[in-house]
């Protein structure tokens, strides 16, 4: 009888064992499904950080020894691997999709235009902006008056950065808002005026010469009907595609083959300059705080020219714009300025005060001669 119950006992142990091992059987494809995902996930994440350092490496060529020992420092609590040193001006949505983040990835070759606005200047602003639009820009707006409710109106506005600080200029706006560690996304910095009139220039061709031709810095040349032409050099010539130097025998300065620096070669001015990437690192370190008009400026940029400025500037002739001298910044002074007895005795004997941007510039002109 006791043998009858463990041979009973020994066949329900059996059975259950049978059964978990069962069990256990019809698990491990599930396991292996578990398992595969996981492995699947592990790699998709690999990958994608990979390829985002390549990115990184791709895009922000410029780390310095001052960055090393800012990360080995004051950074050094951070995670390794978590410190992310750039950043660009490319709005993002509020709520990231898969699909807009593949978008994002996708434009590698991106280009900034960025401008000092006025509300005055918004159909001028407009055109310019329409004609960058399709060749892949990103737009920054300054808006030097305030105004930046008017331009909701214009469809690609929402789209645009805008940046708002009264009475300031391009300069000041470039050296507090396009660090490099900001725009070191972007292939080329077009730091344009508002008052350009732009029917016959294309950015897409113009960008096919700068790149063929290994400029820098470069800007489109003037048309000769342009209200505002400071430089010969910076005046279109019908029959180039492009030009580096000018000759002209006219005026205390001789303009030769022999001539090595600005105003004859190595030049371009500062109403349309366009910088590559390496150029605007080097040109934004080269703008003082301080700077306000920028008047001289362009007669030092060609140290950034990243190589022979004789080489690596020019003005691109095939593409061009007008530069129409409308002046909506500052025209003549504050307009609550009180006249004072010496302007007053001026207008009477029918000379004009001078317009104190002039006096500015002269100034300048001054201390770069001496």
């Amino acid at each position: 009888m006791k043998s009858f119950k463990s041979f009973q006992s020994v066949k329900k142990n059996a059975l259950f064992d049978a059964g978990k091992y069962g069990l256990k059987m019809k698990q491990l494809p599930f396991m292996g499904v578990v398992c595969t995902v996981m492995l699947f996930i592990i790699y998709r994440t690999t990958n994608y950080q990979y390829k985002q350092t390549q990115i990184e490496t791709k895009f922000h060529p410029f780390d310095t020894a001052e960055d090393s020992i800012i990360s080995s420092g004051n950074l050094r609590g951070l995670p390794r691997g978590i410190v992310q040193g750039r950043s660009d001006l490319e709005l993002r949505p509020l709520w990231s999709t898969s699909s807009s983040r593949s978008k994002v990835e996708a434009s590698t070759h991106r280009n900034l235009l960025a401008i000092p606005v006025g509300i005055k200047q918004k159909d001028n602003v407009d055109a310019i902006v329409q004609k960058f639009l399709p060749e892949n820009f990103t737009v920054v707006l300054f808006h030097y008056d305030g105004n930046v409710d008017g331009w909701w109106d214009l469809e690609w506005s929402s789209k645009a950065v805008h940046i708002v600080a009264q009475n300031q200029t391009k300069w000041w706006f470039a050296k507090r808002f396009l660090h490099p560690a900001v725009v070191s996304i972007y292939d080329y910095i077009f730091l344009w005026d508002e008052d350009l009139g732009v029917e016959n220039f294309d950015p897409g061709s113009y960008l096919e010469i700068v790149k063929s031709e290994g400029l820098e810095i470069s800007q489109p040349a003037l048309d000769p009907n342009s209200t505002d032409i400071h430089h010969r050099i910076t005046v279109r010539s019908k029959r180039k595609k492009l030009h580096r130097r000018v000759y002209d025998i006219r005026g205390s300065t001789k303009c030769s083959n022999a001539s090595e620096g600005p105003p004859c070669t190595g030049f371009v001015e500062g109403m349309a300059p366009v910088f590559s990437r390496a150029a605007w690192y080097c040109a934004w370190h080269l703008i003082q705080n301080d700077l306000v008009h920028g008047w001289g400026l362009d007669m030092k940029v060609g140290y950034c020219a990243q190589g022979d400025r004789t080489k690596k500037v020019g003005v691109v002739d095939r593409e061009y714009v007008v530069h129409k001298g409308i002046q909506t910044l500052g025209g003549g002074g504050p307009p609550s300025k009180k006249v004072t007895n010496s302007e007053d005795s001026a207008k009477r004997h029918g000379a004009t005060p001078m317009d104190p941007r002039m006096e500015v510039r002269l100034m300048i002109l001054n201390l770069i001669v001496s």
